[in-house]
This record gives structure tokens, sequence and C-alpha cells, in this order.
């Protein structure tokens, strides 16, 4: 292996440090979850994945955002599957998830507190949406 300068010695550092906050769940309460079977990789779900991780760190969400991965939803005909978990709002699984679809669900679900049309595969009953 070769040598490494200081420089680079700090930037694998902050970023293994940004790896590490990633993956700490102590007071995150809002959750990303992608559905990572063989059905949801084969459709693209670690494309889903590394789009949600990329939007978070662009809305500097590191540290109140969980990300994590689960098996297989059981909605293999809508892969990627991703459910979102907001405080105060209903969980909603989110179907045929691409990167924009990824970056849209950032802006619009966990940044504005709004659900997005056009995905929900598990749309929560009305009087829970209106309670």
């Amino acid at each position: 292996m070769a040598k490494m300068t200081l420089e680079e010695l700090r930037k694998l550092r902050d970023s293994k440090k940004t790896d590490l906050r990633r993956r700490d769940a102590e007071g995150k309460e809002i959750q990303v979850i992608v559905g990572m079977g063989t059905c949801g990789i084969a459709a693209g779900a670690k494309i889903t994945l590394d789009a949600f991780i990329r939007s978070l760190d662009d809305h500097k969400l590191v540290d109140t955002v969980m990300v994590r991965q689960t098996g297989c939803m059981g909605l293999c005909h809508s892969e990627p599957t991703v459910e979102v978990v907001v405080p105060g709002m209903p969980a909603v699984i989110y179907g045929r998830v691409d990167a924009g679809v990824a970056e849209e669900i950032v802006k619009k679900h966990i940044v504005g507190r709004e659900l997005l049309d056009g995905h929900i595969l598990d749309r929560p009953a009305a009087d829970i949406v209106n309670g």
C-alpha cells in the first residue's frame, strides 16, 4: 500500500466519521427503509439506496434521518420499494423509487412534510391523514 499524506489521512478520517454518523440510530426518529430483497436489487434498489444517502447528505440530514435496509416487502411488482417513517405522519410505502423519486421523497416528504402522490403503495386511511 502506498504511503498517505497527512491531508489524505484527514480526508479518510472525515469520510469514515460521516459513514459512522449515518449508521448511528441514536436521536434519529425519521427512517428511510429500502427493500433490498433480490427482487429489489434486480430492479435497482442499490441505486435508490445510494440516491437517498446522497440526497440526505446534500440536505444536511445525516444526523436526523436513519437510512436502513430490509428484505423483500412483498411488493415485487413495484420494486424498488421504500418505506418512509416520519413522526406525526403516517408511515408510507413508495414503489418504483428510482434516483429521481428518491430526491423528490427527501424534498417533499422528509423536508416538506407532504406525501408524494403517484408512488404511494400503502396509502394510509383518510381519517389518519385528516385527523
